[in-house]
């Protein structure tokens, strides 16, 4: 039986950590960052650990799941 193939969105929004836990992207740095305090920009832009409960799903998306 061939090989599954990874989700292509999911690889390009999600990465696994060494650990094994998902990170993904903070949202709302796409636009009107001009109105919003540098502050905020900065807790935007760094990078979030996903829920457990999502993760499964994201792993699996990502053909990690026995990892």
């Amino acid at each position: 039986m061939p090989k599954q193939k990874s989700h292509s969105g999911a690889k390009k929004r999600f990465k696994v950590t060494g650990s094994g836990k998902v990170m993904k992207q903070q949202a709302g740095m796409r636009h009107n960052l001009e109105v919003k305090s540098g502050q905020r920009k900065r807790r935007l832009n760094s990078d979030q650990v996903l829920a457990p409960q999502d993760a499964k799903v994201i792993k699996r998306l990502l053909g990690k799941a026995g990892r």
